[in-house]
């Protein structure tokens, strides 16, 4: 299937993704797949043990990658208030429970219970290439149809919203929200090192020799959790040029000067990563950040509602820069932006209760949830209190603002979810000196002359 996946390229569709938002006065994870018996069992005694069906109503089940009774995080947290709302409304009619496990499992057992004729009525994908591993095999229903009745789709914020679930001009998915790529830093902790808030790579590494002169641990990061690793290198690429298309088709080489380039500033940039980071996982790494021991967290807006549904106290000392230019490099106004989306199996039985709780996740009590709460960017049309929101939102609506265009996690934007998987582990292996940048980018090279071209 020749597929049909418009980035968001240009200011026309940010500024229109932005101005659908109503603001009254106003992001990973590729995994591969697995088809172990034990990660599908897994996954069934989640359900298993989640809340019980009421009566004769119509029973679907929705997959995520959190844990629903035990997160800390917002937006969660409002998935789990859009469940159970659906669940006490629709009561005797429809029943939906939930399948959780957590981020870095979550792909690996959502392809198994695929492999093993278990699909899920409704799980979270993520959007853009890696979508068409569950388009392609007809396994994600086309939502088309669906949108275009009763004007579903007239509430959401233009077209744009959907370029990255769209395939042949079909709908796969129903985007929740918009987040961004960015740099939380600790306000007070720059403050009291004499550091600038970096506007390019310069400043940031001069902020970050400050930092560790004063005492910080300058950037907290995850590279145990590959996806978070390989976003800055995705970052430092695109900054210093890197065609991707180009290295994607072999009219470029992987290994150019551009990519070792990144791959160079990525080392530097890791001299100043917390000693724990080769071990450490996403929530750890977001963790170190919120309970102020190092000062600097390289993620998204995503992570708000974690940061905040965390240590509450922390938001007004919670600041957000855009990632930074490379003097001489490319645009430095190119921001990486995704979405959670959420999908429906082309086998369910039960397609009615499906599209009903989706329209749940897009309605404007959800929406409204969505930003005053969760701190992410709605995609409804829906009017919020920016007064609400998370402080941190208004930093990131004014990055989407000034954005000149947008473009997706590397490991989400290659042709296949093996070669965002070998995008990652490589990075990983070059972060951990096992190979140097030229040895690194060859790899993947090779890879690609062996797998895609």
């Amino acid at each position: 299937m020749k597929k049909q996946i418009a980035l968001l390229t240009s200011a026309a569709l940010v500024a229109s993704m932005l101005a659908g938002c109503g603001v009254s006065t106003d992001t990973n994870t590729s995994g591969t797949a697995a088809t172990s018996a034990a990660a599908a069992d897994t996954a069934s005694a989640e359900t298993a043990t989640s809340t019980a069906a009421s009566g004769d109503a119509e029973e679907i089940t929705w997959m995520f990658w959190d844990d629903l009774s035990a997160t800390e995080d917002l937006i969660s947290q409002g998935y789990g208030d859009v469940i159970d709302r659906f669940n006490k409304d629709y009561e005797g009619k429809y029943h939906v429970t939930p399948i959780t496990t957590n981020l870095e499992e979550y792909y690996s057992k959502l392809n198994a219970l695929v492999a093993s004729g278990d699909t899920p009525d409704m799980f979270i994908v993520s959007p853009g290439p890696n979508l068409d591993a569950y388009v392609d095999p007809g396994i994600a229903a086309d939502l088309t149809p669906y949108l275009d009745e009763d004007g579903w789709k007239d509430t959401f914020a233009g077209d744009s919203v959907f370029s990255q679930q769209t395939y042949d001009g079909k709908i796969y998915a129903v985007p929740l929200n918009i987040a961004a790529a960015c740099v939380f830093y600790n306000t007070e902790m720059l403050e009291k090192a004499g550091a600038e808030v970096p506007t390019t790579y310069d400043e940031l590494i001069d902020a970050c020799e400050k930092l560790k002169t004063a005492g910080y641990t300058p950037i907290t990061i995850s590279a145990g959790t590959a996806w978070c690793l390989s976003m800055l290198a995705g970052y430092l690429c695109d900054r210093e040029g890197v065609d991707l298309a180009k290295v994607e088709s072999g009219e470029e080489s992987w290994n150019n000067d551009k990519t070792v380039a990144a791959g160079e500033k990525l080392l530097e940039l890791s001299q100043y990563f917390q000693p724990t980071a080769a071990g450490d996982d996403n929530d750890i790494a977001t963790a170190a950040f919120y309970n102020e021991e190092a000062a600097i967290l390289i993620q998204g807006s995503w992570a708000i509602a974690q940061i905040n549904g965390a240590n509450p106290d922390f938001e007004d000392k919670c600041g957000v820069f855009q990632f930074p230019g490379i003097d001489g490099g490319n645009d430095p106004d190119r921001v990486i932006a995704k979405s959670d989306s959420l999908a429906m199996s082309a086998k369910t039985e039960h397609p009615d209760a499906c599209i009903a709780l989706m329209k749940y996740f897009t309605d404007d009590t959800a929406q409204k949830y969505t930003a005053e709460v969760g701190g992410k960017i709605p995609v409804t049309n829906v009017q919020y209190d920016e007064s609400a929101a998370p402080k941190q939102l208004s930093y990131v609506m004014d990055i989407f603002k000034n954005a000149s265009s947008t473009f997706g996690f590397y490991n989400e934007s290659l042709a296949t979810t093996e070669a965002g998987s070998e995008f990652d582990d490589t990075m990983v292996s070059m972060y951990l000196g096992e190979e140097t940048p030229e040895e690194a980018f060859q790899s993947i090279e090779d890879w690609y002359v062996d797998n895609i071209r």
